[in-house]
């Protein structure tokens, strides 16, 4: 019987017993970054403006990440997979959060969850030597 309801529950999971389905609230909405990009961004889908959309197949809130499927009409890196590393912000109004292409083209969702290489002690250049993008809230 346990191991029935453990087959259960892998299959309304999609696969994966750990897997978050869900955004962090403070990730939802519409959002423009200190390039003047914008994005929308829900449970399911990372849109960055004009044309590149992501995917997403994990949230890990505890970890601050998400893992993401590229668009295959995306301008670059289509059919690939993405990992997005982000984190809060104090006293840094009206910019909440930020994020980090960890990974933007690796073949699987594995191979792109394994790349670590945010650095959240020190955002000014823990972007593998850039910057975390900062993202304020727009309507």
């Amino acid at each position: 019987m346990k191991k029935l309801l453990i087959s259960i529950a892998i299959l309304f999971t999609g696969g994966s017993l750990l897997a978050q389905t869900k955004a962090p609230e403070i990730q939802k909405g519409n959002f423009m970054d200190d390039y003047k990009i914008t994005y929308t961004i829900n449970d399911t889908l990372w849109t960055q403006k004009p044309n590149a959309k992501y995917h997403i197949i994990k949230w890990n809130e505890k970890e601050q990440y998400l893992i993401a499927r590229n668009d295959v009409g995306n301008p670059a890196d289509g059919g690939l997979y993405t990992r997005i590393d982000y984190m809060a912000f104090e006293n840094m109004s009206p910019f909440l959060w930020g994020f980090c292409l960890s990974a933007y083209n690796a073949p699987t969702a594995e191979a792109a969850e394994a790349i670590k290489i945010a650095d959240r002690a020190n955002p000014r250049k823990g972007c593998n030597g850039f910057p975390f993008s900062r993202m304020k809230r727009v309507e």
